[in-house]
């Protein structure tokens, strides 16, 4: 990722607006920053969340708060909690989704 020109930008997460999406069950708020094609993102998942599709797009997700379950589509999973995170290519490993069961909030760089 190379991020692009742009300046100094002190951000405040939780006053951005916030949209709502759906999962296959719960939902996502978003808190969205977009700089060319980079997206930043505070996301708050529901309790019961589970997301509504497989994605292939890179990330880069910290979790800030609860616990999440990042699921890959080969069968593998891995358990996160506050102060962990992944990294991720576009198509760069098996496709992956998230669940929670308790609730998460996450910073995503996309």
């Amino acid at each position: 990722m190379k991020l692009p020109s742009l300046p100094y930008t002190p951000v405040h997460w939780d006053a951005l607006p916030a949209t709502e999406h759906q999962g296959e069950t719960g939902t996502a708020l978003w808190r969205t920053l977009n700089n060319g094609d980079v997206r930043m993102r505070v996301v708050e998942l529901s309790p019961g969340y589970l997301a509504d599709h497989w994605c292939d797009r890179g990330h880069i997700v910290y979790v800030l708060e609860g616990e999440v379950t990042s699921e890959l589509k080969d069968g593998r999973s891995f358990i996160m909690k506050p102060g962990m995170g992944y990294t991720v290519s576009d198509f760069g490993d098996a496709a992956h989704r998230s669940w929670t069961k308790d609730g998460a909030r996450l910073f995503i760089v996309d």
